[in-house]
């Protein structure tokens, strides 16, 4: 059954009441409105080339072929037309380049967080869960906009189960955004995440993560997430330090694989990301201080790295007097060295930006700029971003534009395996085989 279907319980019902819900129940899938995708015309998109993320060469001139959410053919312009019917809808993008559309694996589409040392508690304390789903849904817009179709949502900072509901109203048509995979409210030790400083009388003081103190307070936890609606579980292994024990890690990734859920691991210290990976995490999530013993670990169980560093790269520009430090120039190197040595070890990469404010959502590419920045070619940071992240997530829906998947396209003007940062303006977004945006023109005949 889908995350976003309703369920009824029933099993507790008295029989005349159980007859009374089963009847609605019935009426209610009878009144269900037909996909928005049935009503869509086969279409043919056509542009100047295509790239196959796979063996990263273009096929060019090429086509896609769309019949209803899903690709029918893919590849040079004529076999496309080929293959689609006399008189087919076509949509000409002239000299721009066609991509799948692209995958984040780590955003916060909840969180517009102010700036400043007390930002998070003030978004905790004057923001419903309400005004919070309202701003996902412009976040989503922003990120649906910028080419970015599908995104792995890690964690609803403090917006509760806000997320499942974005999901789920995108999913129903109600609001653009890009497909998501939620983990709701996260789960962190008992005083190791935000907000930090509260005095201890504040018992009820919100928090930006669900606490848990021991493995039947983890175990828990993921149940709880699970039955609301989590298509995935995030934890937080560490902080300043490690935090959560290898006991309690291992029991939320058994209770998550039970489910058939993956685990994402915030882990930025060595000795934290190894007691992930001992736990069996599917992915570390930064991952800032891995060590080779660490990256070793991670390339012999499969584990992928989403190294964040784009928001890194932002504050480097915008402010560099702040890294000045010896901290600061310590943990800059100890980022380049653990990202060379993945590279060199083959560890699997998935793209993830950690958008989480006003500024950040909707400017999700700047992340394959910070790996191409730090020696992966532009076709790495389009496959981890591609077909690297629909791996993570555990989907061959998206990822690639091939027949049987969805019609998740991006265009842009120019060579993205030149110039990666064209990535940065996209001109044309569809989705599902709906267009999204387009800015491009045809060519004149």
């Amino acid at each position: 059954m889908p995350a976003s279907e309703p369920r009824l319980r029933l099993l507790n019902l008295p029989p005349s009441l159980l007859a009374c819900a089963l009847l609605l129940a019935t009426g209610a899938a009878m009144a269900q409105p037909a996909p928005a995708s049935s009503g869509l015309e086969p279409t043919v998109i056509r542009a100047a080339r295509l790239l196959d993320v796979r063996s990263g060469k273009y096929i060019s001139p090429a086509a896609v072929y769309i019949e209803g959410e899903r690709i029918k053919a893919a590849g040079s312009a004529e076999g496309g037309l080929k293959q689609a019917p006399v008189g087919v809808r076509v949509v000409d993008l002239g000299t721009a380049t066609l991509l799948p559309g692209l995958i984040d694996c780590h955003t916060h589409l909840m969180a517009r967080i102010p700036p400043g040392s007390t930002g998070y508690d003030i978004n905790l304390l004057t923001k419903s869960q309400a005004y919070r789903a309202l701003e996902g849904a412009a976040d989503a817009r922003l990120t649906l906009e910028a080419g970015f179709t599908s995104v792995r949502d890690v964690e609803s900072e403090g917006s509760g189960y806000a997320d499942v509901a974005l999901r789920d109203a995108i999913n129903d048509g109600l609001v653009p955004g890009p497909r998501m995979h939620v983990a709701t409210r996260g789960i962190a030790a008992v005083g190791q995440y935000f907000p930090f400083d509260v005095r201890p009388d504040l018992s009820n003081f919100p928090t930006g993560a669900q606490m848990v103190s021991g493995v039947e307070e983890a175990r828990r936890a993921v149940r709880e997430q699970i039955g609301h609606g989590a298509d995935l579980i995030k934890v937080y292994a560490d902080w300043d330090y490690p935090t959560l024990t290898t006991e309690e890690l291992r029991v939320i990734v058994e209770e998550a694989h039970k489910a058939k859920r993956k685990v994402a691991a915030h882990a930025t210290t060595t000795e934290g990301i190894r007691n992930a990976l001992q736990a069996g995490v599917d992915s570390i999530e930064h991952g800032h201080r891995a060590d080779k013993a660490d990256l070793e670990l991670m390339k012999a169980k499969g584990t992928y790295l989403v190294p964040t560093m784009s928001g890194m790269d932002a504050s480097l520009a915008a402010n560099p007097e702040r890294w000045t430090s010896p901290t600061a120039q310590a943990f800059l190197a100890a980022k380049k060295q653990s990202m060379a040595t993945a590279k060199q070890l083959g560890v699997k990469i998935a793209d993830g930006s950690d958008a989480e404010s006003a500024k950040s959502h909707g400017r999700n590419a700047r992340e394959l700029e910070s790996m191409v920045r730090r020696g992966f070619t532009p076709l790495e940071a389009i496959q981890a971003a591609t077909i690297s992240a629909a791996d993570l997530i555990g989907t061959d829906d998206v990822g690639a534009a091939e027949p049987g998947r969805y019609t998740d396209l991006i265009a842009v003007q120019g060579d993205p395996l030149s110039d990666v940062t064209v990535l940065q303006v996209v001109a044309f977004v569809m989705k599902g085989g709906q267009i999204v945006k387009n800015d491009l023109r045809p060519s004149p005949p």
